[in-house]
């Protein structure tokens, strides 16, 4: 009997890719067959980096796994998880305080979408209070992200604050 293939899908803004967001995919790509990274077209967000941007971070940290994915998704993530045959959706949780909407989000595509199971992980604990916007306001201050993204994102950051003086 054969196995059936998981997919998973991680979605995220990635406004840029953070070592949070990095420790998720290590995590989830040894969970599953697959993992769709999702850069997701946020129209409330104006983001730093364009979706082919973020999408070449993405790629360029997660150049040595074999079943990653990356991609920009635009609508309803239920809808895009359908459209790629996936069955789970990958949801980080660093705080207490995220848990309230990722619940709320949960629920809401389980009603849409019953056969996609959303999952939980808990990034490192030393990147529990990381996230995108934090990079950004100390990039943009010239503070010292070297210990929050890989060289390359750290690389591009900079670059893209140099270029808005």
């Amino acid at each position: 009997m054969m196995k059936k293939k998981i997919t998973a899908i991680y979605p995220g803004t990635f406004d840029p890719v953070t070592n949070g967001h990095l420790d998720i995919i290590d995590r989830a790509a040894k969970l599953f067959d697959e993992v769709i990274v999702a850069v997701a077209v946020n129209i409330s967000k104006t983001p730093l980096f364009t979706e082919k941007e973020r999408m070449d971070m993405i790629i360029k940290c997660t150049g040595k796994y074999r079943n990653i994915r990356v991609e920009v998704f635009n609508g309803l993530l239920v809808h895009y998880a359908k459209e790629k045959n996936a069955s789970v959706i990958v949801r980080g949780l660093r705080a207490v305080s995220d848990f309230e909407f990722e619940f709320q989000m949960s629920l809401t595509n389980r009603k849409l979408a019953p056969e996609v199971t959303t999952i939980y992980l808990m990034p490192n604990e030393k990147y529990t209070y990381l996230n995108s916007s934090l990079i950004r306001e100390l990039a943009k201050f010239r503070g010292n992200i070297s210990c929050f993204v890989p060289s390359y994102v750290e690389k591009k950051i900079k670059e893209k604050y140099t270029k808005r003086k």
